[in-house]
């Protein structure tokens, strides 16, 4: 060992997950939802769905306020040349990389993606730990 001193802390893989919880989406508006004038809250796969779609909807390294893990990258097809294969293949993984780094999904299948007038439409199954989320909708880019 170069450095003895310094030793990788082991990650405890088995501890459990707390419970997974966010503000209720208004995914129509794009807005949170309140109730009362306090925020509602979401838990499980309905609060993996609001964090995905927030995620999806932020562009990475756009923001200081979110570490450079969070967002997406998918701003970086657009205007460039290449072929209609390579956007929807790159555009597929950006959107894969982007939610696996929750550690509450465990998988993202069955991605498409199209776009039209600057619209793009993502529909992907998310396997979470508390099961399947179907995932679907609009985002302008």
């Amino acid at each position: 060992m170069i450095f003895p001193m310094i030793q990788p802390t082991a990650i405890d893989t088995a501890a459990e997950l707390p419970v997974y919880r966010e503000v209720k989406w208004d995914f129509k508006n794009n807005v949170p939802v309140y109730k009362n004038g306090n925020p509602v809250i979401v838990e499980r796969n309905d609060a993996i769905m609001t964090w995905a779609w927030k995620a999806l909807s932020t562009e990475r390294f756009l923001y200081e306020i979110y570490t450079w893990d969070y967002g997406n990258e998918l701003g970086a097809l657009i205007g460039k040349p290449y072929t209609e294969a390579l956007k929807q293949s790159e555009a597929v993984r950006y959107v894969s990389e982007c939610l696996k780094i929750n550690p509450y999904i465990k998988d993202v299948q069955n991605i498409t993606i199209s776009f039209t007038d600057g619209v793009l439409s993502i529909q992907c199954d998310i396997v979470s730990v508390y099961g399947e989320i179907k995932l679907g909708g609009d985002l302008n880019v």
